[in-house]
């Protein structure tokens, strides 16, 4: 008889936590809201200091730095607030992959870096690859 009320109790309780996981419709709020900001953050910083923003892509090949250089930074501010506040997050998660996948792979390129710069673009881009990651994920939900 015991056996059966533990069965029970745990279909019940797998049943709650499917009900629960359903209405709450998106993911981790604690890490939507880490990554959201720390993509607005870094833009916020982009932008106010956007000349050396500039000079960092024109010095990596980037075609019109002066026009993409605002437009990506802009980019990665609307993606991280949207991800923060799961708003648009079809949108919002597409381009923070998309910001990252290209600016990870064409401005942290460490292993064609000089021997002064190759350990900060290493940083860089390992740091870019986790939160490409995350925004995988939350890519995954938003198609859910």
């Amino acid at each position: 008889m015991r056996d059966r009320m533990t069965d029970t109790d745990t279909a019940d309780e797998i049943g709650t936590e499917a009900t629960t996981e359903k209405r709450r419709g998106a993911p981790s709020r604690l890490g939507r809201v880490l990554l959201g900001v720390g993509l607005a953050a870094q833009a916020s910083e982009d932008f106010r200091d956007m000349e050396d923003t500039i000079e960092y892509a024109e010095s990596a090949g980037v075609p019109a730095p002066d026009v993409a250089a605002p437009f990506a930074s802009g980019m990665m501010l609307v993606a991280g607030v949207g991800i923060a506040l799961w708003r648009l997050p079809r949108l919002a998660t597409g381009a923070a992959v998309a910001f990252l996948t290209i600016v990870t792979a064409t401005m942290h390129d460490f292993w064609n870096a000089d021997e002064d710069d190759k350990s900060g673009e290493r940083l860089a881009f390992f740091g870019n690859l986790a939160m490409l990651g995350g925004a995988l994920v939350f890519l995954r939900e938003a198609f859910k």
